[in-house]
C-alpha cells in the first residue's frame, strides 16, 4: 500500500515545522492581530482612530539566487530577513506603515529545523519592520526542487492616509536627493555575482582581508530594513519621493518617482562605495555603467527633498543610527539618471 510519506511528503515532518515556529511568529504579532496560528485565514483590525483616508499598500517579492549561496554555506537563518526587506522596503517607499507579512515556502524536503531556521530569519525581519507574521504556506514539493534546496517569497500589507502618501508628484527641479547607505549587496545582482565569484563551499569560507570576514559572510549579508527609519523621518520631514534600490540600481529605480520634464544628477564620491563592489567590478571587469545598473553600489534607499531641509534630513538620520548622504539632485531635462 502507497502512502504519501511514499512519495515524498511527509505530513508528520510538517506537524513538527509547525510546532517549532509557532514561538517565531507569535512573538511578531502586533494588537491588531486577531487570529491564533492554524485558521483558513489570518485577520488583522485596522485602527481606525489613527487614519482619516486609509490607503493598503501592497508589495511581494523574493530572494532570487541569493538562496544559491544559503545552500552552499547551508546557513538559513537570515534568508527569511531578505524576504521580509525585499517587501516591506517597497511598501514603505509609498509612506505606509506595514501591517501584516505572509511567506511562501517551497522545499525539496521538510526537514524541520531547516524550517525554523528559516521562518526564525522571517520573524526577526518582521519584529525589525514592525509587521507581523499572520500566516503562510511550506509546501514540500520532491520531484520539483532537490532535498536541500528551496524557493521563498513573501507578500506584505501596508497603511498610509491617503493625504500623506509619498509619491513624487511634488518634485521639482533643485530638490535634493538623500541617500542612505546599504550593507551590502541587498538581494538583487546575484546572478552577476555568482558568474563572476563562482562561489564553492571552500571560496565561501575564505576571509578576504578587504572585505574584514569572509566571502560567504559578506555576500550573504541580510538585507537593510528601512522601515522604522523611514517611519520616524516621515513624521519630522517634508519627504517628497522615496526609492528603494534594488534590482536595475540606480538606472531603473530612482525614475520611478521622478515627474515628467525632470532628470536626476548623481555626484560620484559623495557617498563611500562598499568594498564588496570594488571586488566584484575587479574581478568580473565590469563597466561602471553596468554596476550602477545592477547593484546599490552602497546606497540602500534615495529620499527626494527641499534643498533647505537637505542637511538636517542627513543630521537626523545619523543621529539614529542610519548614514546619510546628498549624493545628486534634480535638474530639468529628458527623463533619466545622468552620473558626474
Amino acid at each position: 500500500m502507497s502512502t504519501y510519506k511514499d512519495a515524498g511528503v511527509d505530513i508528520k515532518a510538517g506537524y513538527k515545522s509547525v510546532e517549532l515556529i509557532k514561538g517565531h511568529v507569535r512573538k511578531t504579532f502586533r494588537p491588531e492581530v486577531i487570529t491564533d496560528l492554524g485558521g483558513f485565514g489570518a485577520l488583522f483590525s485596522i485602527n481606525k482612530e489613527k487614519y482619516n483616508n486609509p490607503v493598503l499598500v501592497s508589495g511581494t517579492d523574493g530572494v532570487g539566487t541569493k538562496l544559491k549561496i544559503a545552500f552552499l554555506m547551508d546557513k538559513h537563518d537570515t534568508i527569511g530577513q531578505d524576504c521580509v526587506a525585499m517587501c516591506v522596503n517597497d511598501v514603505a517607499c509609498s509612506g505606509a506603515e506595514p501591517l501584516f507579512f505572509l511567506d511562501y515556502l517551497a522545499l525539496g524536503k521538510n526537514i524541520p529545523e531547516k524550517v525554523e531556521q528559516i521562518v526564525k530569519g522571517i520573524a526577526d525581519g518582521c519584529l525589525m519592520a514592525g509587521c507581523s507574521l499572520v500566516g503562510g504556506e511550506t509546501a514540500e514539493m520532491p520531484g520539483m526542487y532537490k532535498e536541500d534546496e528551496y524557493d521563498i517569497a513573501g507578500f506584505c500589507v501596508g497603511i498610509v492616509d491617503k493625504d500623506k502618501i509619498v509619491n513624487g508628484k511634488k518634485i521639482k527641479e533643485g530638490d535634493i536627493l538623500v541617500g542612505l547607505s546599504s550593507n551590502g549587496i541587498h538581494s538583487n545582482g546575484y546572478s552577476l555575482v555568482r558568474k563572476i565569484l563562482s562561489p564553492s563551499t571552500e571560496k565561501l569560507n575564505q576571509y578576504i582581508e578587504k572585505l574584514g570576514c569572509t566571502l560567504g559572510e559578506e555576500i550573504l549579508r541580510p538585507t537593510r530594513i528601512y522601515v522604522r527609519t523611514i517611519m520616524s523621518v516621515l513624521e519630522r520631514f517634508c519627504i517628497k519621493g522615496i526609492a528603494n534600490i534594488t534590482g536595475g540600481g540606480f538606472y531603473e529605480n530612482i525614475p520611478r518617482i521622478i515627474p515628467e520634464g525632470l532628470r536626476v544628477r548623481i555626484n560620484k564620491g559623495r557617498w563611500p562605495v562598499l568594498p564588496i563592489f570594488d571586488l566584484i567590478q575587479t574581478l568580473g571587469n565590469i563597466e561602471e555603467y553596468e554596476m550602477n545598473s545592477t547593484f546599490n553600489m552602497g546606497i540602500g534607499m534615495v529620499l527626494a527633498v527641499d534643498k533647505p531641509a537637505a542637511e538636517d534630513l542627513i543630521a537626523y538620520v545619523n543621529s539614529i543610527g542610519e548614514k546619510g548622504y546628498v549624493i545628486g539632485e534634480i535638474i530639468s531635462g529628458e527623463a533619466g539618471v545622468e552620473f558626474c
